[in-house]
C-alpha cells in the first residue's frame, strides 16, 4: 500500500463510472497517480519545473534553504557548465549559446547550427545555478544531452534544423505581436532548449481548458489555474502537483516521446555515472528537471536501475560557447508563449518574493561585483546555515499524500488588491496620454470597474493581469491607435515590460572585447542601446583612420541597423575627408557575440568570410568579383584580391549562363580602372580574366541570343564586356574573327534581341546606318509590327552601352515614331512603351535623354525651324558629277608614279579612275609662298640641318 492508493482507487472508480466500464481514461488517471508514486519514493530527490514559472522559482528558493543540497544535476546540455560561471558579469535575461559554423558530421545546408537555452530571474534553474556558484563546497552538475546530440538526434532532411525548433510548444500561441522584430530575434534561429514544456499536445484538451477557463490562451490559463495556486503552496504539494500535471501531458503527447525518452535516459546514465565515481550522497543531491521528465517510464529511470543505455560518440563539429543577450519577448517568440506572459511571470515572481519575504539567490552582476561577491560569499554562507540544518545524509522523510486534498478543496480565492489595481489604472492612463491617447480620470475609474466586472465574470475574485489588459484596451482605446504604441503594449510595459538582458564584458568574446575597446577610443559607447552619431575629421586628425576602417567592417559584417553612415563614402579609390555615422551596436549585441565565435578580430572574420564566398556551393564569378573588390577597400590586401581573382577565372570559365553577366561587367570594369590607376599596374589575374571571359563570352553568344530564359540584359552585358575589353583582350592574344563568327551565328527571334544583334552587326561593319534605317521605317510603316516596336527600341536602348555610336540613332528612332505614327496608334502604345522602358532599360534612360539634348535645340524659337540631322538633304546630288581632285604634292607624287596606287586598290577591290587635278584647296596660301620664297626655303634648310645631326 502506497501513501496514493486511495486517491488511485478513488479516481480508478470515478472513471469507470463516468465512462460506464474500464475505459482509457481509467488507465490515464491511475497511471498518473503511479507516476507521482514513483517519482517521490525515488531517493534522489526530483524537483520538477516549469520553463520560466514563478512558482517554481519561488518553491526552488523554499527547498534550496531547507535542504541545502551538495549537488544539484541540472537539466541542461552538458557541455554548456563552463558558461554557467560567466553568468554573474551579465544582466539577465541572458542565454547560453552553442554555436558551430563549420560541420563534421552533420548535413552542409544545416550551416550553422546554434542552440540557445535562455535564463531569466524569475526561473528556477537561475535560483539553482546561484545557489550553486555562491555556495562553497556546492557541484552544480549539468546532465542533459550535449548540444552535439541535440542535431544527432534530429531528423535529417534536406531543411535546416534550426528552422524548427527543439521545443514542440514553439510558434504555437496565437497571441498579436508586443515587441519590435529586433526584441523578438534576439535569439536569431537557434534552437531553443526548454527546461519544463508543459503544454498539452491534444488540441481538443487544450481548446477545453481554454472555454471553461474563460481564458483567451494557455498561458493565461497556466497562470490562473497553476502558477497562482502553487506559488503559496507547501513545497509537497508543489512537488506533487507538478508530477501530476507533468504525467498528464506525457500520456496525451501523441508524438516526439521518443526523443524525450532517449533524453531521460541520457540523463539517468549520467547522474549513476557521476554518483559512482564521487561517491556523493544521494540524499544530500538535488535533481532539477521539468516536471515532464519527473514522470517518466522508462526502464532507466531512478539510481537502482541497471539498464544500460549507450552514449553515441559526438561529431567532429568544433563547437564555440557563449552568452548572448535575451529579452522577455525573445523567450515569448521562441517557445510559443503569449506575448506579454513572460513579463507579467517576472511581475508575479517580484509579489511572491515580497509576499513571503523570501530572500532569492543572485549572482553578483556588475563592474567589480565579482570581488564583492567574493568577499560576501562566506557571510552569505553563514546566513544560509542559520535559517536551518541540513538533513541527516541519506535520509528522506515519508511521503504523504497532499494531492487528495489539493485536488478536493477549492482554490483560495484572493481577495481585490484594491491599492494595486487603482495603481494600475492611473498608471495605465497617464501612459496613454503621454502617447496620444485621449483619457482622462474617468477612464481610469471606467478601468478599475471594468477590471473586477470582468473577473466576477470569468469567476475570478481578483482581476489579474490579464483582466486588467482587456479592461484598459476597452476603456481607452475606442477605435485608433494614434501612436505606434497600442494600448496592450503599454500594459506589458506597466506591468514589468519587455525586459532586455545584456552580456557584461568580461563574458564577452575576445573579438568583441576588441571592438568595445576601439569604439570607446571614438568616444562611442558600446553598451547603449540608443543611436549615437559621430563625425570623424579624418584629415585633421588621422589617427581616426582605423577606427573609421572598424566601422566599415562592422558595417559590412553586422546588420543594416548597427552602423549606418551618414556622411562620407568607401570604395575602390574612394578616400573621406570626414564621416558622420550613426552607432546602434548596443541591439545586436547577439550578433557581435557570434562574429566572435568565428575569429578572434574583424580581419580575420571578413577574411574567412570573403574566402567562404568564393569557395561555397553558390560562388559564381561575380560574388568572386564582389569580394575582391571588399578585400581592397576593406582589408587593403592585394594578396587576398590575387587570390580571390584567380578563383573568379576558374568560376567564370565553369559558368553555364550569363545571368551576371551585368554584375560581372560592372565590377570588372571598376576594378580594371582602380589597378590602371596603381603603380603596380594590372596584375595577372585581370588579363586571365579578360581572356577568359572574351572567350567565354564569346561561345555562349550564340546561345544566348535565342535561350528564351536569358533576358536581353545580360546579353547586351556580355556584348559590352567584348566590345569594352576587346583592346585589352586582342593584346593578350585573342582572336576578333571569334567574336564575329559567334554574331554570324545568332539568329535571335525575340524583337528586343533582334535590335540588339542589329545594333551589334552596325558596330562590326556587317550592317551599315542606311541600311539600318531602311529596316527600322519598314517596321514603322507596317501596322503588325508596331505593336512590338516597344520591345524593339528596348534592346536598341541596351545596345547604348556596348555601341555608344548608336544613341543618335535611337533619338531618331523615337522622332520617327512620334512624328509618323497617328494617335489611334500611338496613345495605346504609349504606355506599352513607358513600361517596357522603365523595367528594361531604365538606368539608360538619363544617357538617351542627354543625347536628345544635344541633338533638339533648347529654346522655342529654334524648334520652329529646326530640321534634324537624319532630314536634311545631302551635300550633293546623286547625278552630280565628282569634284576635281585638289592638286599638290601628294598629288603630283601619285601622278607621277601611278602603278603603285593602282596595285594598291587591286588588292582593296576597288575599281577606281584617275580624277583631274584641279586648284590647290588653299589659294591665299600657295601666293603668299610664291611671293615669299625666302622663307619657305630657310625653313627647309632648317629641317634639313636639324635630321643631320639628330643627336644635337
Amino acid at each position: 500500500m502506497t501513501p496514493f492508493a486511495p486517491l488511485r482507487e478513488q479516481l480508478r472508480t470515478a472513471a469507470e463510472e463516468f465512462a460506464g466500464g474500464p475505459a482509457a481514461i481509467a488507465e490515464i488517471l491511475t497511471g498518473m497517480v503511479d507516476d507521482v508514486d514513483r517519482a517521490l519514493r525515488e531517493k534522489l530527490e526530483i524537483f520538477p519545473v516549469c520553463h520560466h514559472s514563478p512558482a517554481s522559482g519561488l518553491a526552488m528558493v523554499r527547498r534550496l534553504r531547507e535542504k541545502q543540497p551538495k549537488v544539484i544535476y541540472l537539466e541542461l546540455c552538458e557541455d554548456m557548465r563552463p558558461m554557467l560561471d560567466e553568468l554573474r558579469n551579465c544582466t539577465l535575461p541572458v542565454a547560453v549559446q552553442a554555436w558551430a559554423g563549420e560541420l563534421d558530421g552533420f548535413p552542409v545546408t544545416w550551416a550553422p547550427l546554434s542552440v540557445v537555452a535562455p535564463i531569466t530571474e524569475a526561473s528556477a534553474e537561475y535560483q539553482a545555478i546561484s545557489y550553486a556558484l555562491t555556495t562553497p563546497g556546492v557541484e552544480l552538475v549539468c546532465v542533459d544531452r550535449s548540444t552535439d546530440h541535440v542535431f544527432q538526434w534530429s531528423p535529417r532532411d534536406d531543411e535546416p534544423v534550426a528552422a524548427e525548433p527543439e521545443s514542440p510548444a514553439a510558434g504555437r500561441e496565437a497571441a498579436e505581436p508586443a515587441a519590435t522584430a529586433a526584441e523578438t530575434k534576439l535569439h536569431g534561429e537557434a534552437v531553443g532548449i526548454e527546461i519544463g514544456d508543459l503544454r498539452p499536445q491534444f488540441a481538443d484538451l487544450e481548446a477545453h481548458l481554454l472555454h471553461h477557463g474563460k481564458v483567451r490562451h494557455w498561458s493565461e490559463w497556466w497562470d490562473q489555474y497553476v502558477e497562482q495556486p502553487l506559488s503559496t503552496a507547501d513545497y509537497d504539494t508543489y512537488r506533487q502537483v507538478m508530477v501530476l500535471i507533468g504525467s498528464l501531458f506525457r500520456r496525451l503527447r501523441t508524438s516526439g516521446t521518443d526523443r524525450d525518452e532517449d533524453r531521460e535516459r541520457y540523463m539517468w546514465t549520467r547522474m549513476r555515472e557521476h554518483l559512482s565515481e564521487t561517491g556523493a550522497d544521494p540524499g544530500t543531491c538535488l535533481y532539477v528537471c521539468g516536471a515532464f521528465h519527473a514522470a517518466s517510464r522508462v526502464e532507466q529511470f531512478g539510481l537502482e536501475s541497471r539498464a544500460p543505455f549507450e552514449i553515441e560518440p559526438r561529431t567532429g563539429t568544433t563547437w564555440q560557447y557563449g552568452l548572448i543577450p535575451s529579452s522577455h519577448s525573445a523567450i515569448e517568440a521562441q517557445f510559443g508563449l503569449a506575448a506579454g506572459s513572460v513579463s507579467i511571470a517576472a511581475a508575479t515572481w517580484s509579489k511572491g518574493v515580497k509576499r513571503g519575504r523570501l530572500r532569492p539567490f543572485a549572482l553578483a552582476t556588475g563592474p567589480g561585483a565579482a570581488k564583492k561577491g567574493a568577499a560576501k560569499k562566506g557571510a552569505a554562507n553563514k546566513s544560509v546555515a542559520k535559517l536551518a540544518s541540513p538533513p541527516p545524509g541519506g535520509e528522506s522523510a515519508a511521503v504523504v499524500d497532499q494531492l487528495s486534498g489539493f485536488l478536493s478543496t477549492p482554490p483560495r480565492l484572493d481577495t481585490v488588491d484594491e491599492a494595486e489595481l487603482l495603481e494600475w489604472s492611473v498608471d495605465i492612463v497617464r501612459s496613454a496620454r503621454r502617447n496620444g491617447y485621449l483619457a482622462s480620470t474617468a477612464d481610469a475609474i471606467a478601468i478599475y470597474e471594468t477590471a473586477i466586472l470582468l473577473a466576477g465574470m470569468r469567476g475570478r475574485a481578483r482581476p489579474t493581469p490579464y483582466d486588467f489588459q482587456d479592461a484598459a484596451i476597452t476603456c481607452i482605446e475606442k477605435d485608433r491607435v494614434p501612436g505606434r504604441r497600442d494600448v496592450r503594449r503599454l500594459c506589458e510595459i506597466l506591468l514589468g515590460g519587455d525586459r532586455i538582458g545584456r552580456v557584461g564584458y568580461d563574458a564577452l568574446p575576445p573579438l568583441a572585447r576588441n571592438v568595445y575597446d576601439r569604439l570607446t577610443a571614438l568616444g562611442i559607447d558600446p553598451t547603449d542601446t540608443r543611436v549615437q552619431r559621430t563625425l570623424l575629421d579624418l584629415d585633421a586628425d588621422p589617427q581616426l583612420r582605423p577606427g573609421s576602417d572598424l566601422l566599415w567592417m562592422l558595417r559590412t559584417l553586422l546588420p543594416g541597423g548597427a552602423v549606418r553612415p551618414i556622411m562620407g563614402s568607401r570604395g575602390l579609390g574612394e578616400r573621406s575627408i570626414q564621416e558622420s555615422w550613426d552607432v546602434a551596436i548596443g541591439k545586436y549585441q547577439r550578433d557581435l557575440v557570434e562574429l566572435g565565435y568565428e575569429g578572434v578580430t574583424l580581419e580575420q572574420v571578413l577574411e574567412q568570410r570573403l574566402r567562404t564566398v568564393v569557395n561555397g556551393p553558390q560562388a559564381s564569378a561575380a560574388g568572386a568579383l564582389a569580394a575582391v573588390e571588399d578585400a581592397l577597400v576593406y582589408l587593403k590586401s592585394v594578396r587576398l584580391a590575387d587570390e580571390l581573382g584567380g578563383r573568379a577565372v576558374e568560376l567564370l570559365t565553369a559558368e553555364r549562363t550569363v545571368d551576371g553577366a551585368p554584375e560581372v561587367l560592372r565590377r570588372i570594369r571598376a576594378l580594371i580602372d582602380y589597378y590602371r590607376a596603381t603603380e603596380s599596374g594590372l596584375p595577372a589575374w585581370c588579363g586571365r580574366f579578360v581572356t577568359a571571359g572574351y572567350a567565354h563570352y564569346c561561345t555562349l553568344l550564340p546561345t544566348a541570343f535565342t535561350d528564351d530564359g536569358t533576358g536581353v540584359r545580360p546579353v547586351a552585358a556580355m556584348l559590352g564586356f567584348l566590345f569594352g575589353m576587346e583592346n585589352l583582350a586582342l593584346s593578350l592574344g585573342c582572336d576578333h574573327s571569334q567574336l564575329e563568327l559567334a554574331v554570324q551565328q545568332s539568329h535571335p527571334q525575340a524583337p528586343a534581341k533582334v535590335a540588339l544583334l542589329w545594333a551589334t552587326r552596325l558596330q562590326l561593319g556587317m550592317l551599315t546606318l542606311p541600311e539600318l534605317r531602311q529596316r527600322c521605317d519598314e517596321m514603322l510603316a507596317n501596322p503588325l509590327v508596331v505593336p512590338a516596336f516597344p520591345q524593339y527600341l528596348s534592346g536598341f536602348i541596351q545596345a547604348m552601352d556596348p555601341v555608344p555610336s548608336i544613341k543618335s540613332f535611337v533619338v531618331e528612332l523615337l522622332s520617327k515614331a512620334f512624328g509618323r505614327l497617328p494617335d489611334a496608334i500611338l496613345l495605346p502604345w504609349l504606355p506599352s512603351l513607358i513600361t517596357t522602358l522603365r523595367g528594361q532599360a531604365g538606368e539608360l534612360i538619363p544617357a538617351l535623354t542627354r543625347e536628345a539634348g544635344r541633338t533638339f535645340p533648347g529654346d522655342g524659337a529654334g524648334i520652329e525651324s529646326f530640321v534634324p540631322p537624319w532630314a536634311r538633304p545631302p551635300r550633293r546630288s546623286a547625278g552630280t558629277a565628282p569634284a576635281a581632285a585638289a592638286g599638290g604634292p601628294a598629288a603630283g607624287l601619285l601622278r607621277a608614279h601611278p602603278a603603285a596606287c593602282d596595285a594598291y586598290a587591286a588588292l582593296l577591290g576597288h575599281d577606281g579612275e584617275w580624277q583631274e587635278l584641279g586648284d590647290a584647296p588653299y589659294p591665299a596660301a600657295s601666293a603668299l609662298l610664291a611671293d615669299h620664297p625666302d622663307t619657305a626655303s630657310a625653313l627647309a634648310e632648317l629641317l634639313s640641318a636639324g635630321s643631320a645631326h639628330p643627336a644635337e
